[in-house]
């Protein structure tokens, strides 16, 4: 995913010159070929966040399209009213890339796992948020960011967990994308980012008959789109690697509740931080969205339907 982000974005500085990226301090291996190709389009702002969103807001003002990179941890968390009053509160075109969301950045410690950026980015009016899966859908979510016109966040888990698609997407900016046909009336697992693995793996292993469906916008998302799915579905569950408050499993449910009312299993990260450091397959043992603990939540749900 990292890769297919790295190269969109050479290839959109490369064909556009208002293509600016601004990093607070990280990301040079990542950034090796943009420096080489785009040198007098990368600016490196030092470990000060809030003045690198301002910096680009300035930017943006002035006619440039730059792409904020940081760890999702600062670039939105730390960054937060910056992001609300100097872009979004103007509409301006500028794309903050958060690496590293959820618990990749696992031995770092809470100051560097970030399970709450989608909740807090989601109540920001104006600024778009998207959870790419794979790189097919990273490339896709670039196409979108660099299209917009207006304020985006993108969140990245730098955990590579494979493909779940096989081959290029190109699909409305908002519409969920099914990566598995189920039956009508079964079980829906609607699910983002590094989760929409877990969620084909879950629906193999089990629920054959369930439909699965990623989805790369949280905002803003196909409403109509959703609510066919609720009402179309004997119940849903959401994954994703994000607290289960604020994120996509409250989006779900704030939309079946108004449009189409089902039963919704929310799996995600629970209203806690975490109690040890460890590898990232620890830590999602711990917060119980590893593959066997989601497989025994579902059970769990579908035995008591």
């Amino acid at each position: 995913m990292r890769a297919a982000f790295s190269e969109a974005l050479v290839d959109f500085a490369k064909a556009d010159p208002r293509v600016l990226l601004l990093t607070g301090d990280h990301g040079y291996a990542l950034f090796d070929e943009f420096r080489k190709q785009c040198p007098a389009q990368y600016i490196n702002a030092g470990i000060a966040e809030q003045n690198m969103v301002g910096m680009a807001a300035g930017l943006a003002r002035a006619g440039f399209i730059p792409f904020v990179y940081g760890l999702s941890a600062f670039v939105p968390v730390r960054v937060l009213e910056q992001i609300k009053l100097d872009i979004a509160h103007d509409n301006l075109h500028v794309v903050l890339l958060g690496d590293g969301a959820g618990f990749v950045y696992s031995h770092l410690g809470t100051s560097h796992q970030s399970t709450e950026d989608i909740a807090v980015t989601r109540a920001i009016p104006q600024l778009a948020v998207l959870s790419p899966s794979d790189r097919y859908e990273q490339k896709m979510c670039m196409d979108w960011a660099y299209r917009a016109n207006a304020p985006v966040y993108m969140r990245m888990g730098k955990s590579d967990r494979g493909d779940v698609h096989t081959s290029a997407l190109d699909v409305p900016f908002g519409d969920l994308i099914q990566v598995r046909q189920g039956k009508p009336g079964g079980i829906a697992f609607v699910a983002t980012g590094s989760m929409v693995k877990t969620a084909l793996e879950t629906a193999t292993d089990g629920y054959p008959n369930a439909s699965v469906w990623s989805v790369p916008a949280i905002k803003p998302t196909n409403v109509e789109q959703l609510a066919v799915i609720c009402a179309q579905s004997k119940a849903v569950v959401t994954f994703e690697e994000h607290s289960i408050i604020g994120g996509l499993g409250s989006l779900v449910a704030e939309v079946a509740t108004e449009f189409a009312p089902t039963r919704v299993l929310r799996i995600g990260v629970a209203d806690r931080f975490s109690e040890h450091c460890g590898t990232y397959q620890y830590l999602l043992r711990e917060h119980g969205i590893d593959t066997a603990s989601v497989h025994a939540k579902v059970d769990a749900f579908v035995a008591a339907l």
